[in-house]
């Protein structure tokens, strides 16, 4: 890695790291942050350490929209492996079921099985999963050899397409909701299929409203770093916010919004969240039209 002073600085925008396999995704972001000397970071949704791709990276100000991620869209390309279940339901787990010497599952099979998780499903979360008990991590119990109840989570997978199967390794593209497991879904789904299975590949495509071009690796921005045009590299913070609607003020009522005043929305504005520029085309603030007409600043951005 390039030598990288240890000065911070003030960065505002957003990057999209192609996460390499083997790091978490806190890793990924301070191997980001100290490239870049940013005072302050923040990703978008987590990834496996066994997964690669889209992560999402918010420098200073912009680190306030990572949330509105939260509830976006995510494609996935996963390769797994029938036959073959693990303890952490990808390949990272010790082994736990080998059923690998029985016959082959038939691909009529598999596509009847892929056919019942297409739209709104019920999901149990993993034990090796972040969310909590009592406090407590669940993967940490798992780690304990503890087993605790999970309630059943609703969750939409929107596309499931099947790219390759060749006994004993399938290949899928998902699209699906926040909240949903890929684990989980590759282990129901080969339940379904009549076998077991384990996630032995996940890599992320896309994050909306982000399309799979333009992520970077960490070799990328090394090399950036070395130039010094790792900004260059970045997008401008609204970029997460495509499809909004969007409202551009004048000068005098940009100034009022930027000091936590509301002013009058446009009329004909439904209520809700917009972005807001000023009278120069910056972004400048997330505001939220309420249903008196006026508009309130929820975010304010620096100038």
């Amino acid at each position: 890695m390039p030598s990288v002073p240890h000065q911070r600085r003030d960065v505002l925008g957003l990057l999209l790291l192609d996460k390499p396999a083997g790091l978490s995704s806190n890793h990924a972001l301070q191997s980001v942050k100290r490239l870049f000397r940013a005072t302050k970071a923040g990703h978008g949704g987590s990834l496996d350490p066994l997964a690669t791709g889209m992560l999402p990276v918010f420098f200073g100000a912009a680190t306030r929209l990572a949330g509105y991620l939260l509830d976006a869209r995510k494609t996935y390309c996963v390769t797994a492996t029938l036959g073959i279940a693990t303890a952490t339901g990808d390949a990272e787990g010790a082994v736990t079921v080998d059923r690998s010497n029985e016959p082959a599952i038939d691909r009529a099979r598999l596509d009847d099985a892929l056919a019942q998780f297409k739209g709104e499903i019920a999901q149990i979360p993993p034990m090796f999963s972040a969310l909590k008990r009592g406090g407590v991590p669940l993967y940490r119990l798992a780690r304990s050899g503890v087993e605790v109840e999970r309630q059943p989570r609703r969750v939409v997978i929107d596309a499931l397409t099947l790219d390759d199967f060749a006994w004993p390794s399938l290949t899928l593209t998902v699209r699906c909701s926040k909240g949903t497991y890929i684990r989980t879904l590759i282990e129901d789904v080969a339940k379904a299929a009549g076998t077991v299975g384990h996630v032995a590949a996940l890599r992320r495509l896309a994050v909306e409203p982000f399309a799979e071009h333009g992520m970077h690796t960490l070799e990328e921005l090394e090399v950036a770093a070395e130039a010094g045009g790792l900004d260059g590299l970045l997008l401008a913070p609204d970029a997460a916010l495509v499809g909004w609607p969007a409202l551009q003020l004048a000068a005098a009522e940009a100034l009022r919004l930027a000091q936590g005043q509301a002013v009058a929305a446009a009329p004909g504005l439904p209520p809700g969240r917009i972005k807001v520029y000023d009278a120069g085309g910056q972004f400048l603030a997330i505001g939220e039209v309420m249903s008196d007409g006026y508009l309130r600043p929820q975010r304010v951005f620096p100038r």
